[in-house]
């Protein structure tokens, strides 16, 4: 089967009258469905073609790369002082308003594993202070000495 330059069917044909069609054109010859009865063989120019499907998976390859979505992790303690948290939380804003997600770690380090309410009561304000750029993905929760939650971005990347 002969698709001509324009995209009308010329017919189904053998190898090489198809072949001499495309040198009439002065154009190439390009098998696009080998596996279909009959074969579908097209008439363009290839060059041309194979710039166009360079550009076009170049193209799929930068919009790919523009939606991956990263993780980003904040570590916070129980006894950070204000302005640090504020510091932390912006920081954070920035990573959620481009599109990524944060992961809020508490580390616990020693006694302090004996007072788990007061990191808890940090990282609850942390969350507070980025409610209108964030949702809560995973609520906090305990693994070892580290209290993890995770906050989405309601921005799209």
């Amino acid at each position: 089967m002969l698709i001509g330059p324009e995209g009308e069917q010329l017919g189904v044909m053998s190898s090489r009258e198809a072949y001499q069609r495309a040198q009439d054109y002065d154009l190439d010859l390009l098998c696009v469905a080998p596996n279909a009865r009959p074969p579908v063989c097209k008439i363009l120019n290839y060059g041309k073609y194979r710039f166009e499907a360079q550009k076009k998976a170049k193209e799929n390859k930068r919009n790919q790369a523009m939606h991956t979505v990263e993780l980003k992790e904040i570590q916070l303690t129980p006894q950070i002082g204000e302005h640090d948290l504020l510091t932390k939380a912006n920081r954070a804003h920035e990573f959620l308003s481009k599109g990524d997600k944060v992961k809020a770690v508490v580390r616990y380090r020693g006694r302090q594993m004996a007072h788990i309410e007061v990191g808890r009561e940090v990282l609850d304000k942390f969350i507070a202070q980025l409610t209108e750029v964030s949702t809560i993905e995973k609520n906090p929760y305990m693994e070892g000495r580290f209290m993890i939650a995770i906050l989405a971005s309601k921005f799209k990347k």
